[in-house]
């Protein structure tokens, strides 16, 4: 066979090849050249997987987040994005307005850990989970922002509840040391700018975990680390949980959730004494009746305390 036939026969088996994406058995003249097209062959997968990781990371998704079902969200009131809930979206434009300004702007000049936010109420089913999931989704709206949300109701964990996803590693594994680093329990989701810890799995020490010296740490580098990402904390009620105060001694603001008709004057009081002075508070009234065009009717901006 002459050289020029060999060519031909070369290009033959490659084109072949690429056609099958399969290599060719019993094929003497492209055993000839097997290291061409075993590097040929190689190198469209390492294309193929870098495209797919590509692919990957441009959708912001992977099998490991945490995937929020808009239209079940929608239903229960959620503002998933900007258009759904509209008179939600407009009140919650009024609290995080001044939330971002104690946090970034006038307000963070004489506020510690500005940038973290605690959201609580006096007491048990006043709509703190209701609201800190809302607040997080608005402010995710923002084009220049990055939210947090952390589950620190470690007792009564809320968020895998309402938003739909399984049990793992959060808070509280990173606090016993169980997971390696910060990085490991953050985990990004189907919502641009919006990131979530989960609480975690129980455990016996999880008043106790609350109080440590780690969740100090945590707080202080999440606030200095991350300093131009706004972190909310959806948080035990403030009364009858002693570690609710101790959290509030590491943020910088605090919104508090009272639910129209039913939390008492008296409740608010108490709960509020209990809370660091230096802290920035804010209020929501819940579940009021003030439109009958929404099923919800939720949330007014009370007033600042500081």
């Amino acid at each position: 066979m002459s050289i020029i036939e060999k060519a031909l026969a070369k290009q033959k088996a490659k084109e072949e090849l690429a056609n099958s994406e399969v290599i060719p058995e019993n094929n003497d003249e492209v055993v000839e050249n097997n290291n061409d097209v075993k590097t040929s062959s190689i190198q469209k997968a390492q294309t193929h997987i870098k495209a797919t990781i590509e692919t990957k990371t441009d959708k912001n998704v992977t099998c490991s987040d945490i995937i929020l079902n808009e239209e079940s969200l929608v239903k229960r009131g959620y503002m998933f994005d900007g258009v759904s809930r509209r008179v939600t979206q407009e009140e919650f434009r009024g609290i995080k307005r001044k939330l971002l300004n104690n946090a970034f702007g006038s307000g963070s000049k004489t506020l510690d850990h500005s940038n973290l936010i605690m959201v609580t109420s006096s007491n048990p089913n006043e709509g703190k989970t209701f609201v800190s999931i809302n607040l997080a989704l608005s402010i995710a709206l923002e084009q220049d922002k990055t939210v947090l949300l952390i589950d620190a109701d470690v007792l009564r964990p809320s968020l895998n509840r309402e938003l739909g996803f399984d049990t793992r590693d959060g808070l509280l594994e990173y606090l016993l040391s169980e997971v390696n680093s910060l990085g490991d329990i953050i985990y990004n989701t189907n919502v641009k700018n919006l990131k979530i810890v989960p609480a975690g799995r129980p455990h016996n020490l999880t008043n106790e975990l609350l109080a440590s010296d780690k969740m100090a740490a945590l707080a202080k580098e999440l606030a200095e680390r991350y300093h131009d990402r706004i972190v909310i904390f959806d948080c035990p009620p403030i009364l009858g949980i002693t570690e609710t105060p101790v959290l509030a001694s590491l943020m910088g603001q605090a919104l508090i959730v009272v639910e129209e008709s039913k939390t008492k004057i008296d409740d608010v009081k108490r709960a509020t004494r209990q809370l660091n002075e230096d802290l920035a508070i804010g209020f929501v009234m819940n579940k009021t009746l003030k439109s009958t065009k929404d099923a919800y009717g939720y949330y007014g901006y009370g007033s600042q305390a500081k």
